[in-house]
């Protein structure tokens, strides 16, 4: 059965000498995966189509097993991200945690639209720490990850100064905070912005400036959520890591 679907490749391993295997996320399936036969040569018709992060459309040949891609064609190559080793390593990131939160041939449009935006917004020169932010946030309830951001996780208040606890899962109030003592401290405009980027439409994203101090509280509280519920221990995330520290010397 030949099928034709709209995906964005999020991975790509080499198989064997000429040929590779691709991992897609589309907006028809979900994830799925594709052996490319041949793709590996120079002169390939593959050769562009099964490049990691490629937006297109893809015709593969469904059987039990893995399916075939016979041939693509490409809507975005993203060449601003490609041509930067820094977005790069975002879209990088953004790619295998996507690959590694979902399951195969489980649609989810909404994920696909996240990703596709996500990835247009970083080409496009949007800041890339506001589009990771907002990235990890919305991929928590695809981790089946429920973080409290409306009200206090202890006491239920809405009122008051709110740290954030990550054994709690969330937000906590001035009055609760001795029942967490490594709670972070976050500002208000940290408390305000998870809350945002965790409910917000991201095609409604404007110019969003975000101070570093803040950044640097969103980074902390984040990374610690996922290090504790999620599970994932993934290379992208520490090779980016490694880059923003490269950058922050340089």
């Amino acid at each position: 059965m030949l099928l034709k679907c709209e995906g964005i490749i999020i991975r790509a391993t080499d198989y064997g000498e000429t040929n590779k295997v691709v991992t897609l996320y589309t907006r028809e399936w979900g994830k799925t995966g594709a052996m490319a036969r041949g793709a590996k040569k120079p002169n390939s018709r593959l050769a562009a189509i099964t490049q990691l992060l490629t937006h297109g459309y893809f015709l593969i040949q469904k059987g039990s097993g893995l399916g075939t891609l016979q041939q693509g064609e490409i809507i975005s190559s993203l060449k601003s991200i490609r041509e930067d080793i820094f977005l790069t390593a975002y879209a990088s990131y953004f790619a295998e945690l996507t690959d590694k939160a979902t399951e195969d041939h489980k649609p989810n449009p909404y994920l696909f639209e996240l990703l596709y935006q996500t990835f247009n917004y970083l080409n496009e020169g949007i800041d890339p720490d506001v589009l990771m932010f907002i990235f990890e946030m919305k991929m928590l309830n695809v981790l089946g990850l429920y973080p409290v951001l409306d009200q206090c996780s202890v006491c239920g208040s809405t009122d008051g100064h709110f740290s954030f606890s990550i054994r709690e899962g969330g937000f906590i109030c001035h009055h609760c905070i001795e029942k967490d003592p490594y709670h972070f401290k976050i500002s208000q405009a940290g408390a305000r912005l998870l809350r945002l980027f965790y409910y917000f439409d991201l095609s409604r994203l404007g110019n969003v400036s975000v101070k570093t101090e803040t950044k640097e509280e969103l980074k902390k509280v984040i990374s610690a959520y996922y290090e504790e519920y999620s599970g994932l221990n993934l290379k992208s995330k520490k090779f980016l890591k490694s880059m923003e520290s490269f950058r922050d010397m340089v």
